[in-house]
């Protein structure tokens, strides 16, 4: 397991490059933690490490925005927060985003369950007690 320790928010493009770095060939992550952890400001700085020049919002309300990037093409990121049931993943084709090939960067993965494939990168986000963030992956 590696961790990356973000003790504010001005060592968040070190710490979104030190995770880039780690990617590899791997294509569809799981981001876990506590709401207000920061799960989506971590996505939107490595997006941006990532040459996404878009404007990277959350995707609350839409369930999936895409981005293009200039280092690694489309950057799908999900935020399932909202999703009511597992039918509304396979109304939304989770299948062509999730085994498509292209980066997927899921919040709240818990809501799609058995859906996230069996190789899914695990990253765990916690809030320690001083305020900074452990980055776990």
């Amino acid at each position: 397991m590696h961790e990356i320790l973000i003790i504010n928010e001005g060592q968040l493009g070190k710490a979104a490059k030190e995770f880039v770095e780690k990617i590899n060939t791997s294509t569809v992550f799981a981001f876990y933690g506590e709401m207000g952890a920061g799960k989506t400001t971590f996505i939107k700085a490595i997006c941006r490490e990532l040459g996404v020049t878009d404007n990277i919002s959350s995707p609350t309300f839409a369930l999936v925005y895409e981005y293009s990037s200039e280092r690694r093409g489309l950057i799908y990121h999900f935020d399932l927060y909202r999703v009511k049931s597992i039918v509304e993943l396979y109304d939304l084709g989770y299948e062509d985003y999730f085994f498509g090939g292209n980066l997927c960067f899921i919040e709240w993965p818990e809501m799609a369950g058995e859906l996230l494939p069996e190789d899914v990168k695990k990253v765990f986000i916690t809030v320690n007690q001083d305020g900074s963030r452990t980055v776990s992956l």
